[in-house]
C-alpha cells in the first residue's frame, strides 16, 4: 500500500463502495503501507503477508476470506490480476475484474504480456484507466468486456503534519513518486530556468524515495545547480490536502501516464496545473481555460509555462478555479462509482 496512483484509487474505490452495496473489502497482497490509515473503517481489510508469487498459504486464505465473507467479485487492481486468476482456479464461482492502472502506457510495445493474455481468458471484465490501455486491451487480450473508466479523487481533510518549506504564496507541488516514468529531471531543469526571473519561488516534490540511481542522479543535479534552498524533496505523505493548501501550481513532468490522480487532486484542491500532454491528461485539461499542458521530455515548454502561470496570479485563480469545477464534476466519486456499480450488476448476471 505504497502512495502510488493506482493504490489511492483502489483505496479510493473500496471506501466508495462501502456505503452503496452490501459489502466492500481491501486485500494488500505483500506489504502495508502509509495508505492503510486512509481506508475507511466501513471496509474489511485482509493482509495476507503474500511471501512469493505461488504461495499457497496465501492463496488459501484469501480464498476462505472470500467464502466467509460471501463476497462475488475480485476487484483485481494491476498486477494483482495473477493472485485473482490463481483464487478463481480454486474458486471457480467468483468473478474476477482487472482494472489496468500501467502507467508507461506511452510505451505498451515494451509491456509483457504473455502470462497476462493467458489469465484475461478468466476476466469478467476490464477496466482501463485510458483510451490507449483500452483499445491495447481489446487488440492483445482474451476479454470481450473492456471499458475506460476515469480514475477520480477525493481528498479527505487529515492531520495537518507537514509544513512546507519555502516563501508561503510562491510554492510549486509535484507529487509523484521518484521514479524515471515521472521524469523529475525534466522537472528540475525546468525549474532551474524558471528561477533566473523569479528566484522566490520553490518546488516541492511529494512521493516514495526509492534511494535508487534515478533518486540518486536527481540529487546531484540539485547540488550541482545549487538548487539545496529552492527544491525540497518529503517522501511520501498522508495529509496530502494540507500539503496542497499550501501551494499555488501543482506540475507534472511525466514521459508517460493513464490518468494521472495527481493531477485530479490539483483540481480539486484549486490549484492551477502545468502538466505534460500524455496519456489522458488532456481529459482534464482539454483547452488553456484549465491549464496548460506541454510536450513531454521538453523542459524549455514545460519553463515557459510555469513562467506564465507564476507570473499571473488572477490567471492562476481563473483556471484553477475552473478546472476545479471540471474535477468535481466529471471525475469525482459519484461520477465513478455508480459505473462501477453498474458493471458489477452485468457481470452477476451474464
Amino acid at each position: 500500500m505504497e502512495a502510488g496512483g493506482a493504490e489511492r484509487l483502489s483505496i479510493n474505490v473500496a471506501n466508495g463502495l462501502a456505503d452503496e452495496i452490501d459489502g466492500s473489502f481491501i486485500c494488500v497482497t505483500r506489504a502495508e503501507g502509509p495508505l492503510k490509515s486512509s481506508i475507511d473503517k466501513s471496509v474489511g481489510y485482509l493482509f495476507l503477508k503474500k511471501r512469493s508469487t505461488l504461495d499457497l498459504k496465501a492463496i488459501f486464505k484469501l480464498k476462505k476470506y472470500i467464502k466467509n465473507n460471501r463476497i462475488s467479485i475480485i476487484h483485481a487492481h494491476s498486477s494483482s490480476f495473477f493472485l485473482g486468476f490463481l483464487v478463481k482456479l480454486i474458486y471457480p464461482r467468483i468473478c474476477l475484474i482487472w482494472h489496468d492502472h500501467y502507467g508507461n502506457s506511452e510505451f505498451l510495445e515494451e509491456r509483457s504480456n504473455l502470462i497476462l493474455k493467458v489469465c484475461s481468458y478468466f476476466f469478467s471484465h476490464i477496466f482501463c484507466v485510458n483510451r490507449t490501455l483500452k483499445d491495447w486491451s481489446i487488440q492483445y487480450l482474451n476479454c470481450k468486456s473492456v471499458s475506460y473508466l476515469q480514475n477520480f479523487t477525493f481528498l479527505k481533510n487529515n492531520e495537518e503534519l507537514t509544513d512546507l518549506k519555502g516563501v508561503k504564496g510562491k510554492r510549486i507541488v509535484c507529487l509523484a513518486n521518484l521514479r524515471p516514468q515521472k521524469d523529475h529531471l525534466n522537472l528540475l531543469n525546468a525549474f532551474n530556468m524558471l528561477l533566473n526571473d523569479h528566484p522566490d519561488w520553490s518546488l516541492h516534490c511529494i512521493g516514495k524515495d526509492f534511494n535508487d540511481d534515478y533518486s540518486r542522479k536527481l540529487k546531484e543535479y540539485i547540488r550541482e545547480k545549487g538548487l539545496l534552498k529552492h527544491v525540497f524533496f518529503y517522501g511520501s505523505r498522508q495529509d496530502i490536502s494540507y500539503i496542497l493548501s499550501q501551494c499555488e501550481v501543482g506540475v507534472l513532468s511525466s514521459k508517460s501516464e493513464g490518468l494521472p490522480i495527481a493531477l485530479l487532486e490539483y483540481g480539486f484542491s484549486k490549484l492551477a496545473v502545468v502538466a505534460t500532454k500524455v496519456g489522458d491528461c488532456e481529459l482534464v485539461v482539454n483547452s488553456t481555460e484549465l491549464g496548460a499542458l506541454v510536450p513531454p521530455e521538453n523542459p524549455e515548454s514545460l519553463s515557459l509555462a510555469l513562467k506564465r502561470c507564476v507570473e499571473s496570479s488572477q490567471k492562476r485563480l481563473l483556471t484553477a478555479n475552473k478546472l476545479h469545477m471540471k474535477v468535481i464534476s466529471k471525475f469525482s466519486k459519484p461520477a465513478v462509482i455508480h459505473k462501477v456499480i453498474d458493471m458489477y450488476s452485468v457481470v452477476l448476471t451474464t
